[in-house]
């Protein structure tokens, strides 16, 4: 049952690590509930395009992004307030391990589940241990008794005899297992070089999505794992009236298709609620922005992989340029701002014509990682806000713009000077060059202001 208008009680699926299975079983319990005809809510934990897209599909909702460390509080305040809404349960995927975030844990699974209050169900992938497991379960039930899990499931476990050494371990601390799930190859997701294969692009997804629900419903215990949820605490007074971000304009042209699908909802709604108009459009399948906009938004995605099916899209491309030309702004976040840019050389080093609307090159063909939360600050007036303006993001990309060159030296002047999540100085970021603009740097909300009305500093 769910109370229109209250917020759903909810759970974090958590996990020591990365690829212990929490994506997995968040994705088979949302699918299992919905079969089940019960309403369930999800959230993604941290800075996440590609898991978002499977809850959608597993669970048939938004999943929203929920990040303690870019989002003010009034923000995660307001996102946590409005999840749920008319649900019986909400299911939040953690990031990482459970305690893994920026300096201090700032943005952890762990500080969200302390600020809001919702229990934890740990994941713990068993391949390779057996009464070993005791050690890890107990050093996660005591290092921050706070944030005790409330429940463990086990995945890939290696069969009966393996399942009741597991079980044991859960008794012996007190921690109730909710369930064992068996190996199972079948039940993995393709991957590539920014996580998971996106889910629209995936060829079986639904199959997947009901193998997966048919194994959790044999092997956990989902009504048992239902009553550990618990209504969120307060965070701080909600404020959704503010954008995250500054409208770009009253008509905003929007990218979207799967070479362009990394826009965060919490910003486009935010758009939506200060008035401006939202325009989708499909670079794919070589739609030009509406002639009609006063902006245009390329999020981030996968242009590299698309690069030469882009380059010939010459509406799409001329219509960049078109609004450029009638002074419309454009802005483009990672592989937006990659759009943009002269020329993008993909991983066998063929070079496609982009845009050309910033004199930027960049490569994929001698991939480089770059990860890691960021400040940032206008370095001058534009759609984004008033130069000094604050903002908090991320970056999580490996292709790399070529050359040596300042912006300056290149004809435009740089759009941020960032720091890291340890408020180091990592300096200038993007290019601007008349009314467009762009960075590898994915936005997230505007920074918390101080009392003189300025950006404040980082947490380190």
């Amino acid at each position: 049952m769910s109370t229109r208008g209250v917020p759903a009680p909810g759970l974090v699926i958590a996990a020591p690590a990365s690829g212990s299975g929490k994506t997995l079983v968040t994705l088979a319990l949302l699918r299992r509930y919905r079969n089940a005809g019960l309403a369930v809510a999800s959230a993604k934990v941290g800075p996440d395009y590609i898991d978002p897209a499977f809850h959608a599909a597993a669970g048939g909702g938004t999943c929203r992004n929920l990040d303690s460390w870019a989002m003010r509080p009034e923000t995660l305040a307001a996102e946590v307030s409005g999840l749920g809404l008319g649900a019986a349960l909400t299911l939040v995927e953690g990031v990482m391990g459970l305690f893994d975030g920026g300096p201090g844990g700032g943005g952890s699974t762990a500080e969200l589940a302390a600020l809001t209050g919702w229990p934890i169900v740990l994941v713990v992938d068993a391949r390779g241990m057996a009464a070993s497991a005791a050690a890890l379960l107990h050093g996660f039930a005591g290092y921050r008794p706070a944030l005790r899990p409330a429940g463990v499931i086990f995945n890939r476990v290696g069969g009966a005899g393996h399942e009741r050494i597991l079980r044991a371990a859960c008794d012996e601390l007190g921690l109730p297992c909710l369930g064992c799930l068996p190996r199972d190859p079948a039940l993995t997701l393709p991957e590539r070089h920014l996580g998971l294969v996106q889910a629209a692009e995936h060829p079986a997804l639904e199959a997947f999505l009901e193998a997966a629900a048919a194994l959790v419903a044999r092997h956990i215990d989902g009504e048992a794992l239902r009553k550990l949820a618990r209504p969120a605490r307060s965070i701080a007074e909600p404020s959704p009236a503010e954008a995250p971000l500054p409208p770009l304009g009253q008509r905003i042209a929007v990218a979207a298709d799967e070479a362009f699908a990394f826009a965060y909802p919490a910003v486009l709604e935010g758009w939506r609620r200060a008035g401006a108009e939202l325009l989708p459009f499909s670079p794919l399948s070589d739609q030009a922005p509406a002639a009609a906009c006063d902006a245009v938004y390329l999020p981030g995605g996968y242009p590299e992989l698309q690069a030469g099916r882009l380059a010939g899209n010459g509406a799409f491309l001329e219509g960049l340029r078109q609004a450029a030309g009638r002074g419309a702004a454009v802005y483009g976040e990672c592989g937006g701002f990659m759009a943009l840019g002269a020329g993008l050389v993909d991983a066998t080093g063929e070079r496609h014509a982009m845009a050309g609307l910033l004199p930027l090159e960049t490569s994929f063909a001698a991939p480089r990682l770059t990860l890691g939360y960021r400040s940032a600050r206008l370095l001058a007036d534009g759609p984004l806000g008033r130069r000094g303006a604050g903002f908090r993001g991320h970056e999580f990309h490996y292709a790399r713009a070529l050359g040596t060159q300042a912006p300056a030296e290149r004809g435009a002047p740089p759009l941020f000077e960032a720091r890291n999540a340890s408020d180091e100085a990592l300096g200038t970021l993007g290019l601007r060059l008349g009314t467009v603009s762009g960075s590898f740097l994915h936005l997230v909300d505007r920074a918390a202001e101080t009392a003189e009305g300025t950006a404040a500093a980082p947490a380190a």
